[in-house]
């Protein structure tokens, strides 16, 4: 059984993201124990810069880290994955019974303190994605890396 952490920036507001999450949540429940944690978003504008945004939200992240996981964050810079690829890089990473904890940042980004954790960035795409889909999307590719490492038909 695969151990894995969702830390996120901010919270899913509207409904259809919370029942969305939830529906890949528990898809994942027979494969995987699977935490979703959300710390809170620091408000950009004013007199709080990007900078001081991406730290503050970075100490929280760090502080809410399982203890020995292994971390990806989810970054525009990282590398691009296709769903085959990613299924291989699940296998790879978790297979051996480690904590996998995937971070998804905040508006401003994601600190330096945390991207110096990360064992891999990964890529979810070019387009700018909001939080609410990049965690929807990433859900639902674990979801199908799972079937993939499963041999189940879903990805097919």
């Amino acid at each position: 059984m695969y151990r894995l952490t969702l830390i996120c920036v901010g919270k899913l507001k509207e409904r259809h993201w919370r029942e969305a999450q939830a529906e890949y949540l528990k898809r994942l429940s027979p494969d995987a124990k699977f935490d979703v944690i959300e710390v809170e978003s620091e408000p950009l504008g004013a007199t709080v810069t990007a900078a001081q945004s991406m730290r503050t939200e970075g100490q929280r992240i760090l502080k809410r880290l399982p203890k020995g996981a292994q971390v990806i964050v989810m970054d525009k810079g990282g590398k691009a994955l296709d769903s085959l690829k990613f299924a291989d890089a699940l296998r790879e990473w978790g297979g051996g019974g480690a904590h996998l904890t995937f971070i998804i940042g905040g508006a401003a980004g994601i600190d330096q303190a945390v991207m110096e954790r990360a064992a891999s960035k990964l890529s979810m795409s070019a387009l700018t994605l909001t939080h609410e889909m990049a965690r929807i999307f990433l859900l639902e590719q674990i979801y199908r890396a799972m079937t993939i490492i499963g041999g189940k038909a879903y990805h097919y």
